[in-house]
């Protein structure tokens, strides 16, 4: 196959990563499709089955290999070293009014979240708020005791 084409692919294979968040599955496809591309501008890709073939394996075991430490990575926030468990403790301030046991929004490091009040109490909009634990993006708030 023509080295243009295998680039092209990779190409759409990066766009739909990006295009469609959360899984990381087809950087791997459109990674090795540029690679293959790449080797077979070089003169060096082979017949098409070894093209085919260098391009299955490399998509898969990279896959395999690299999916599940990026993905770590991804959730500890980019490599930071702050995960998003280390807010627990930390004052929120809400965007919104929040029943207990209801979800809105509210403001922490200068980002909205989704917040749940897990108080007994209601919770003002503009109220200060602590976060007893996290759930994903989600934060579990609760009134200040004084």
């Amino acid at each position: 196959m023509e080295w243009w084409i295998w680039v092209l692919v990779g190409v759409a294979c990066l766009t739909v990563e990006i295009l469609i968040p959360g899984g990381i599955v087809m950087l791997f496809f459109g990674a090795a499709a540029l690679l293959v591309g790449g080797l077979v501008a070089l003169g060096i890709g082979g017949p098409m089955w070894f093209e085919w073939a260098t391009f299955s394996i490399l998509s898969i075991v990279s896959l395999l290999t690299l999916r599940s430490p990026i993905m770590r990575w991804i959730q500890k926030g980019g490599g930071d070293g702050q995960e998003v468990d280390s807010m627990v403790g930390k004052t929120a301030v809400l965007v919104e009014d929040l029943a207990p046991g209801a979800e809105g929004r509210a403001e922490l490091r200068g980002t909205t979240w989704t917040a749940r009040n897990v108080g007994d109490e209601a919770l003002s909009k503009g109220e200060i708020c602590v976060v007893e634990k996290t759930d994903g993006l989600k934060l579990h708030v609760r009134r200040i005791s004084t």
